[in-house]
């Protein structure tokens, strides 16, 4: 049962948020995790660290219900109790609740968590024991999807794991004003960020999209998706294995199996 007496494992966040700031990783799991959610026999999801106000999770539950199943259920997960209580009045039970919970889940044992500017504010070294604690309390072939944004949600990037750890990494970009790649690197997710340094796979990788970047400089007069799409095409001759599809790529998304990117 959701807000148990298990003490929440984590701390407080700084509970910045915006509405539609997650949008790019929510239409994301729609996609890729959508399939999941449809064959589970219980559709709970968790939204941890909601942060301040409960808008994000508000708008997972009408996505995910939109678009996967109606009968979703979204908990959102808060060590905070003032912003629990806050949020209790933006809940529509049994379909959209808050309690008081972190790594642990607060005793929940759901298909599917997005834990998004979370882990931003700890030690890389607490990375894998947070990652364990939040796997270990999924439902079974449960999701975990953990990473970061930016304030508008413009640039993300995150990692989805399930109970045998991390599967990929993805990057996403508003191609509408992105400048360059090179931008990614400050959302990078907390296992990554302090890792794009020389020798490490990620900088490579961001170093292989950003050259790819300004070599399809022609490509701009035609748009900043195309533009894009010729970048990840490029990363992905050159042998990355980049993931999906090109209708994947045009919406400014770039994933690879987390082992090509994994820190050294």
């Amino acid at each position: 049962m959701a807000g148990s007496a298990r003490r929440p494992v984590g701390v407080v966040t700084r509970g910045t948020t915006n509405p539609n700031r997650l949008r790019r990783v929510d239409n994301w799991i729609v996609e890729t995790c959508g399939d999941a959610l449809r064959a589970t026999a219980d559709p709970l999801v968790v939204d941890l660290g909601y942060g301040a106000t409960p808008v994000t999770a508000v708008e997972l539950r009408a996505r995910l219900a939109a678009a996967v199943r109606t009968d979703v259920r979204v908990v959102g997960l808060e060590i905070d109790p003032v912003r629990v209580a806050a949020a209790r009045p933006a809940a529509d039970p049994p379909w959209l609740t808050f309690a008081r919970g972190g790594f642990e889940l607060a005793g929940l044992r759901p298909a599917l968590v997005r834990a998004f500017n979370v882990l931003r504010q700890y030690d890389e070294r607490e990375v894998p024991a947070a990652w364990a604690t939040m796997t270990a309390a999924l439902a079974p072939g449960g999701l975990l999807i953990e990473g970061t944004c930016d304030e508008l949600g413009r640039l993300g990037a995150w990692v989805l794991l399930d109970a045998d750890g991390p599967r990929s990494l993805t990057l996403a970009a508003r191609l509408s004003t992105l400048a360059s790649p090179a931008q990614l690197a400050e959302r990078l997710p907390k296992a990554l960020i302090h890792r794009n340094v020389d020798g490490e796979p990620i900088h490579a990788l961001l170093r292989a999209l950003e050259h790819a970047w300004h070599t399809a400089a022609p490509y701009a007069p035609y748009g900043p998706r195309q533009r894009w799409l010729r970048a990840v095409t490029t990363v992905r001759e050159s042998g990355w294995p980049v993931l999906g599809r090109p209708r994947h790529w045009r919406r400014g998304l770039l994933t690879v199996p987390w082992s090509a990117t994994a820190p050294r």
